[in-house]
């Protein structure tokens, strides 16, 4: 019995030992496809993986290019329009384009155009570091260099002028009125204006900031010192002030120069004759002021045109009103007073009383009564029964 045990062991030895060569060579097979066979993600992966792809970036090259066509086409507009292409300005474009391209879109922004590339395309910062990647500025990591830059170089001004008030103490000329910044018909650059210009984003607590600096050194004597500074951050407002209607200066037979003038307001119309070299004297409709007007707020209306100029005294007024109350006949008044002044002041005054509101008439008027209402605006009282 032993020795047929002894022959099925070793059978079956040898069949698993053949088995067990065919696995591996199976196995090595397999693994050599496997390593032959070359990795492919699928487009999804590789979508994921990328990077969100950055603002595009307008390099000077390709505003070159876009300057070059853009002075071609105006070339060929102004051929199309029989315009010599030399004079061609940007308003003839603008006019030419609204003209071979009309459109009725009420949005601006949607109608066709064709401006300067320096127009179109968003100014861009130049480079802000080194081939060693060293910034060149020592404020670059505050993430806001220009603004910061911009207070340091203004408190640099303040403390300028500081010290020039200082020498002017030791010398003992000091003033504390003298050399004061007139700013005159201008007003400071808006938030969105600002940043245009510094290329960065400005938060309204650090527009304020800024502004607070500014005024002080528009309070500190000397300061006129600063005024180049200071002017590179004001808007001018002057082209409104030229568009106003100055009334001719006249003289009479006796050589004294007067000028007239109309208002209205409300329902109320009137016309002025402010005579120069006078005392004074104003008469409405051949009473005295004082007479005229009863109440004090419609007398300091009428007066507050001589009070804003400085001209108290100087002139004498005649005036005819009719219609309407005495509120609409004080500021009729107001408005006509005004208007007349002009031809007595300088240009640069104009601007003055325009921003004081005297040379705008007041559009306001009372408001009718609607049916069913008890009046212009007040409803009947409800009642449930």
């Amino acid at each position: 019995m032993a020795a047929p045990c002894l022959r099925t062991v070793g059978s079956l030895t040898t069949r698993c030992g053949l088995c067990c060569r065919n696995i591996n060579r199976i196995s090595s097979h397999v693994g050599a496809q496997m390593v032959q066979r070359p990795f492919s993600a699928s487009s999804s992966v590789h979508k994921k993986n990328q990077a969100p792809a950055g603002p595009e970036k307008h390099t000077p090259e390709f505003i070159q290019k876009q300057v070059q066509e853009y002075n071609i086409g105006k070339r060929h507009l102004a051929n199309m329009m029989g315009e010599d292409p030399e004079t061609f300005t940007q308003e003839d474009v603008d006019r030419s384009i609204a003209y071979l391209f009309p459109s009725g879109l009420f949005e601006k922004k949607a109608r066709p155009i064709m401006k300067h590339p320096d127009e179109i395309f968003p100014k861009q910062r130049a480079i802000q570091w080194d081939a060693d990647g060293r910034p060149f500025h020592f404020l670059f990591y505050t993430g806001k260099q220009s603004y910061y830059s911009l207070m340091h170089e203004l408190y640099g001004k303040v403390q300028g002028v500081e010290r020039y008030q200082e020498r002017m103490r030791a010398k003992g000329l000091f003033n504390s009125t003298d050399q004061m910044i007139s700013l005159g018909s201008s007003r400071w650059l808006t938030r969105e204006e600002l940043e245009e210009q510094l290329l960065e984003t400005i938060s309204i607590e650090n527009y304020t900031r800024l502004i607070q600096l500014m005024e002080r050194l528009l309070t500190m004597p000397y300061c006129a010192t600063e005024e180049e500074f200071v002017a590179r951050f004001r808007h001018k407002l002057d082209a409104q002030a030229t568009n106003q209607m100055v009334p001719p200066l006249q003289t009479d037979e006796h050589g004294v120069a007067f000028s007239t003038a109309e208002g209205r307001r409300k329902s109320s119309t009137c016309s002025v004759r402010l005579q120069d070299s006078g005392s004074g004297h104003i008469s409405i409709n051949g009473l005295d002021y004082i007479l005229y007007f009863s109440v004090l707020q419609d007398r300091e209306q009428i007066m507050f045109p001589f009070q804003f100029t400085n001209t108290l005294g100087r002139f004498d007024l005649h005036a005819t009103v009719e219609g309407g109350g005495r509120a609409g006949q004080a500021g009729a008044l107001r408005l006509a007073i005004s208007r007349a002044l002009l031809s007595f002041l300088p240009k640069g005054d104009v601007e003055n009383l325009r921003q004081a509101g005297l040379l705008t008439p007041d559009p306001r008027v009372r408001e009718r009564k609607k049916p069913g209402q008890e009046g212009a605006r007040k409803k009947f009282t409800w009642k449930k029964r």
